[in-house]
């Protein structure tokens, strides 16, 4: 009998063929991947996509439509929210479990259990993000909400810790084990939090101290040098106690050297003060410094250790200690000063018109008639110190 169009009976056959042949009915599971096709199907998910988009996913949009229904109370949709937030916050995905928190805050509902829970939550939350400030606002804002709540006091008490609070890190402590005397986490906190505060007031007891001395050792080498009628010039200031106070820097201001770093000016256990002492070579655009040249040294003692072997810079090889004349500069009469190398360091800083700027004596080197000297003196008033 010839097939009729409408036969139930040919529909049904036609129907049943597309299993017995390799052909698949359309929205098929494939036999190789029905695992992983199963979990996007929206009842079977394991975790939710971080964004929906109803177009994209129109089921699972309608199954948080039906979770976070409007005509919910505000109670059960900041509740839904909570326990949303505590699936993230066990599959360690903190920073959805704080969004799923605080939507849960946002509905503001009248249930200050609920809420103080809702920051109790968030707290934890945040400190695993590293969020202790945020954290600890959130413990604050639970216990206002219910003050005897000791998940909020143990989280403030933690988060202090972190912050280095450690006074009210105990304080918190202490005000949770009057709830419990038995909780461990406040037990080890509290512990913690003491032994650390005793370390902190060693710590800083010892820094007073060592401030007290290094004041003591400034105040006895600015004395040694008013003494001596050393004229320091500061930078900026010319009242006494900035002069002083800049003797603890001493460094090499507008010199990238590194080893001039830190460099200062020292009193010794005989009274002698030692100086960082710069040298310039104008010619060759180079400098050396002396980090300790003892008062009562001569210039050529040091520069024959300098170049007891010619610098590189030097390819002319004229830089011998014989052949070298030291100067200094008078900024403010614009004058130069020539010393001889065979003074001490003591002598040339007494003279009436040297001024050491920035706790650095500065001496420019020069080699004798070289036609460079000639042409930098051009100009210039040059003194003989004698």
């Amino acid at each position: 009998m010839a097939e009729t169009e409408g036969d139930p009976e040919a529909d049904l056959d036609a129907f049943l063929d597309k299993f017995r042949g390799p052909e698949r009915y359309e929205g098929a599971l494939s036999p190789e991947n029905w695992e992983k096709e199963f979990e996007k199907i929206p009842m079977f998910m394991k975790t939710a996509p971080s964004e929906i988009d109803p177009k994209q996913n129109p089921d699972l949009a309608c199954l948080q439509s039906i979770i976070f229904d409007e005509e919910q109370t505000l109670e059960e949709q900041a509740k839904s929210y909570k326990n949303e937030g505590n699936d993230y916050f066990k599959e360690k995905d903190y920073k959805k479990a704080v969004i799923s928190y605080t939507e849960g805050l946002n509905k503001k509902s009248s249930d200050q259990e609920l809420n103080a829970v809702l920051h109790t939550n968030r707290a934890a939350a945040q400190f695993y993000l590293g969020n202790c400030r945020s954290a600890l606002d959130d413990a604050i804002a639970a216990r206002k909400l219910r003050p005897s709540h000791l998940k909020a006091i143990i989280r403030g008490a933690v988060c202090h810790l972190e912050l280095k609070h450690f006074s009210e890190a105990i304080t918190w402590c202490e005000e949770g084990l009057r709830i419990d005397p038995k909780e461990k986490k406040l037990l080890e906190t509290r512990a913690k939090a003491d032994r650390l505060k005793h370390t902190k007031e060693r710590d800083l007891r010892k820094a007073r101290l060592q401030e007290k001395k290094e004041q003591a050792q400034k105040d006895a080498v600015f004395r040694a040098i008013k003494e001596r009628n050393i004229k320091l010039l500061p930078v900026s200031s010319e009242d006494e106690n900035v002069i002083s106070a800049s003797l603890a820097e001493m460094s090499l201001d507008g010199f990238s050297s590194q080893s001039a770093t830190g460099s200062k000016v020292c009193l010794d256990e005989n009274g002698s003060l030692s100086w960082p002492v710069l040298f310039l070579y104008p010619e060759h655009g180079q400098s050396d410094l002396v980090s300790a040249f003892h008062e009562e040294s001569r210039f050529i003692d040091h520069l024959m250790v300098m170049f007891e072997e010619l610098p590189p810079w030097d390819t002319e090889r004229k830089y011998y200690p014989s052949e070298l004349e030291l100067y200094y500069e008078d900024e403010e009469r614009e004058e130069i000063y020539q010393i001889c190398t065979q003074s001490t360091l003591l002598q040339a800083l007494q003279h009436q018109r040297y001024f050491v700027k920035a706790g650095t004596p500065i001496f420019l080197v020069l080699v004798k008639c070289a036609p460079f000297s000639k042409n930098y003196f051009r100009g210039k008033k040059v003194h003989w110190l004698k």
